[in-house]
């Protein structure tokens, strides 16, 4: 008989300690001696300056050691919203920014450790500046705000002297400071439009480039360190401040772990690696004193593995790593838009390689044929539905690549219809023995089920084996609306309208159907995906005053656990389907909603890996 170690790879272990999973998190430093936003921040975790700021403006300067915060020697012109540059607390470039009482400067000066000194003076003065990067020698600045509004503008350092370079795309100011150096730089978000903007651009070391690869939540006055290839930005305002982090690798960002104090005008130490950073000062909205470090585990640390498992001998636990444990931590992301707004349509897939179709557009009111493919970066409109429909089998089933899409509310009201997906075009396929509206489903484009309807008298529940429709035992209480997910022998069917809005969830084993565990909020025309034991619902309709939800829940086989919200309230959102996989649960994407507008907007939901106990019964 094989063991664990021959299934998965990995020994089960006896440690002292559980294992850490290679990713950065932040901690608290030493606090600031004065609370303060908007200076300029040069160095490293361990050996930083603080430079200037607000309230009111101040030619203050404090250097960290690594776990305190001294008042050092003043700059000669106080001065706000500067940009900086250095690699040391005793090595630095305060750069332009803001004068009393609101002057926009050029000037610059260099600190030595012990006295700074006026120097070369920028070709074009600026404010509102933390885009900026590089050390005493060789510095890097991009955009701002110049006497005559938001700028392009770039300029190069060569240790004694400013000169113009490459232009930024996009005139802007409050770019993420610190990411790259003189010849290799990323620009990311700032301000305008109103709000902040997630676009990014790189630096080549004489011209900038728009990457596909933008923030995933827009921000301006944001902190940010490390390189072009491996960089952090954090914090901001979106317009209010926030938390969030986010890690670059040189094309990409992806959401990591939050600040602990949400803040922005931050500052941060802007020649470190992204291995280590640290971050001060800011508004949140009081002036902010803490300081926080980033970190990864020490080389020597014992790094979690997915589906590693060990025996944690003081607790007399036995614990594993994997993907589907991380569920009730995580959130959702923003991603691209949909062509078409629309609502009460169906998809499938997950956030790599998703696929919707069908569906009803408020206004104009229309019934839609549109499908539209996913691959993660966009969606593309490919071969519209035979039939315009407008309730689709809620969430219909299969894969991106051979869907199966089943009764509904075409024109004509054959609600008996299905169709099937080759991955380029529509073919009629077998119908249905009753019709179906709002119903559920689960399963393969060869092995599908569709759970009961919200039409009155054919609440049946049918089966499909790939060239034939069989019914099946009924659920306990019939009605439609609600979500399904699983396969066609192992099903959930949760929430909808049986009648009246329910939270009841139904368990199918391929003979007959169980009432187990209720949602948490009753709701229907709500999102499903996932299978058996994990699985997701997202969104739907609540009863007023709050009709539309955020609402996400999670199915671990037994119970419902309350998520991460949605950003955007949705009701028949286009999701993931209910395909019988777990990775669409952990990997799940829903767009669109019905009312009250045509919403395009995109949320995908992936999650993190995380430590799980054991439990046997």
């Amino acid at each position: 008989m094989a063991n664990y170690k021959d299934i998965k790879g990995f020994q089960v272990q006896s440690l002292a300690d559980d294992p850490v999973p290679y990713s950065g998190s932040w901690s608290s430093g030493g606090n600031l001696n004065e609370g303060r936003y908007a200076g300029g921040g040069v160095g490293t975790q361990t050996s930083a300056l603080m430079i200037g700021g607000l309230p009111p403006i101040t030619a203050d300067v404090e250097s960290y050691n690594g776990s305190s915060w001294t008042e050092t020697t003043e700059l000669n012109q106080a001065r706000s919203e500067l940009g900086a540059a250095g690699a040391s607390s005793s090595s630095a470039l305060a750069i332009g920014g803001r004068e009393p009482p609101s002057t926009i400067t050029g000037k610059t000066e260099s600190y030595n450790g012990s006295a700074w000194t006026e120097v070369g003076d920028l070709n074009t003065g600026r404010r509102s500046l933390p885009g900026s990067t590089g050390i005493i020698t060789a510095a890097l600045i991009y955009g701002g705000q110049a006497p005559g509004g938001d700028t392009a503008n770039c300029e190069t350092w060569d240790g004694s002297s400013w000169t113009e370079t490459g232009d930024l795309n996009t005139a802007r100011r409050e770019i993420t400071t610190g990411i790259g150096t003189t010849t290799a730089a990323v620009a990311a978000g700032g301000n305008p439009p109103p709000g902040g903007t997630a676009s990014t651009e790189t630096f080549n070391g004489s011209s900038w480039s728009n990457s596909p690869g933008d923030l995933n939540q827009a921000r301006k006055n944001a902190g940010g360190f490390g390189t072009s290839t491996a960089g952090i930005a954090t914090g901001g305002e979106v317009p209010a401040v926030t938390a969030k982090t986010e890690s670059w690798d040189g094309s990409s960002w992806t959401e990591v772990a939050d600040l602990g104090t949400a803040r922005g005008f931050l500052n941060s130490a802007v020649y470190s690696p992204s291995t280590t950073g640290l971050v001060f000062a800011g508004y949140e909205p009081a002036d902010v004193t803490a300081t926080e470090e980033w970190n990864f585990p020490a080389v020597t640390a014992n790094i979690l593995v997915e589906g590693q498992m060990w025996f944690n001998t003081p607790g007399s636990a036995l614990k594993t790593y994997g993907t589907a444990a991380g569920v009730s931590s995580t959130s959702w992301a923003s991603g691209a838009a949909i062509n078409t707004g629309r609502g009460i349509g169906a998809g499938v897939g997950d956030t790599t390689a998703g696929l919707i179709w069908g569906g009803y557009r408020a206004s104009p009111a229309a019934q839609l044929t549109n499908t539209e493919s996913y691959n993660g970066t966009a969606w593309t409109e490919v071969n519209d539905l035979p039939t315009a429909v407008q309730f689709q089998a809620r969430g219909g089933v299969g894969t991106q690549t051979a869907a199966l899409s089943a009764g509904g509310e075409p024109t004509g009201n054959n609600q008996t219809e299905s169709e099937v997906w080759d991955g380029s075009s529509w073919a009629e396929n077998t119908e249905m023995n009753t019709p179906h509206v709002k119903a559920g489903a689960a399963g393969s484009q060869t092995a599908g089920i569709v759970i009961t309807s919200y039409a009155p008298g054919n609440e049946n529940v049918e089966v499909w084996n790939g060239s034939s429709w069989t019914e099946v035992a009924n659920v306990n209480t019939k009605g439609g609306d609600g979500a399904g997910f699983g396969s066609s022998t192992a099903a959930i069917y949760t929430g909808g309208e049986r009648p009246g809005t329910v939270g009841i969830t139904e368990s199918y084993n391929g003979t007959a159907w169980t009432e187990v565990a209720d949602l948490n909020t009753a709701r229907y025309g709500l999102s499903g995906s996932g299978g058996q034991p994990l699985g997701l619902v997202a969104g739907g309709y609540q009863s007023s005053p709050t009709p539309n939800s955020v609402l996400t829940e999670s199915w671990n086989g037994s119970a419902w656990t309350e998520v991460g919200d949605l950003a955007n309230a949705r009701y028949g959102p286009l999701g993931s389907g209910g395909a019988q996989t777990v990775s669409s649960a952990v990997n799940a994407f829903v767009a669109g909603s019905y009312n009250p507008t045509n919403l395009t907007a995109t949320e995908e939901f992936v999650a993190s890996s995380a430590i799980n106990t054991v439990t046997t019964s």
